[in-house]
């Protein structure tokens, strides 16, 4: 059997969707996974063992009509974004049936079948697994096969001091609504050093401005790692460390994928939907906004996460 998933964006997004492959491989064995996917985030799905092609959505309108003639045929496709950019790729190849996420938008429910989430499933990762199922796939819990490469460990690894326990922390968000405090952060970060933590920041180079606010509020000893990982590389570098802290955004989410504590910072996205997958008990939710998660919050759900509890 052959399978198409197209889910193009954004990078927490394509980590939550994972698991639909996953559910796809273990339950039709020798099938063939096809995934379509925006250039800036297939490394996440190249490191995914049930994926079996990676195909990169091309800019040129030329380019795409030729991809997709090119792919061949398929059993099943599915939108598992619901935007029409991703239900173009559903509707333009050949399959013999065509699911889509419940959340259709711009048009993509005339290209798919909407499939509408069990009611059990809260989490975003249960819900495209529900897709799935759709076709026949088996699966109670999502799992994600997310695999970092050992060269890309190996090139993390030396890009930081020996030390204790690493604790990574992304001060960044697609939304800035979705950012805690820089002066928590700074705090944050000046108390697990004085405790002997290695504390380093990471994200994307759109994340720089973000640590420079940390910065300038303290936080003098963190390691500056952002913007100086690939994709593929920031998921060896979230692998090497003892715990995560950020917002609803892409490392978080990598972080749970690698099953690496991951203290989740909500306040305008529902946790329950959204958070670090299988760590809601490591989320600090908060509805009046972020300001109100302190950072002595953080350090204590921290501590027993890793099991430094005093």
């Amino acid at each position: 059997m052959r399978f198409l998933i197209a889910r193009l964006s954004s990078l927490g997004d394509v980590v939550c969707t994972l698991p639909a492959a996953v559910a796809l491989k273990a339950s039709f064995p020798g099938c063939e996974v096809v995934w379509c996917v925006d250039a800036r985030f297939a490394g996440i799905v190249e490191l995914c063992d049930a994926v079996d092609r990676v195909v990169v959505w091309p800019r040129s309108t030329t380019e795409r009509k030729v991809l997709l003639k090119g792919v061949g045929e398929f059993d099943f496709a599915f939108d598992l974004q619901g935007l029409l950019k991703s239900a173009l790729i559903v509707g333009g190849v050949k399959a013999k049936q065509k699911f889509g996420y419940h959340w259709q938008r711009e048009g993509a429910w005339l290209f798919s079948q909407r499939v509408l989430p069990d009611p059990t499933s809260l989490h975003v990762s249960d819900q495209y697994l529900d897709v799935v199922r759709a076709a026949g796939a088996s699966g109670e819990r999502a799992v994600f096969g997310l695999v970092p490469d050992p060269k890309d460990v190996a090139k993390v690894r030396a890009m930081l001091p020996l030390g204790r326990d690493l604790v990574v922390c992304n001060a960044g968000a697609g939304w800035t609504t979705k950012r805690w405090p820089a002066s928590h952060f700074a705090r944050l970060a000046d108390i697990l050093y004085t405790e002997g933590f290695r504390v380093a920041f990471l994200g994307a180079g759109g994340d720089r401005e973000a640590f420079e606010e940390v910065q300038a509020h303290g936080a003098h000893n963190a390691i500056d790692l952002v913007g100086s990982t690939n994709v593929r590389e920031l998921v060896a570098l979230v692998s090497i460390a003892s715990v995560h802290v950020g917002g609803d955004t892409g490392s978080t989410h990598i972080a749970a994928a690698l099953g690496v504590p991951a203290i989740g910072l909500y306040s305008v996205t529902r946790p329950d939907r959204s958070c670090p997958y299988g760590q809601r008990h490591n989320t600090l939710y908060d509805p009046r906004g972020l300001g109100n998660i302190a950072p002595e919050q953080v350090v204590a759900t921290l501590k027993a996460a890793i099991g430094h509890n005093e």
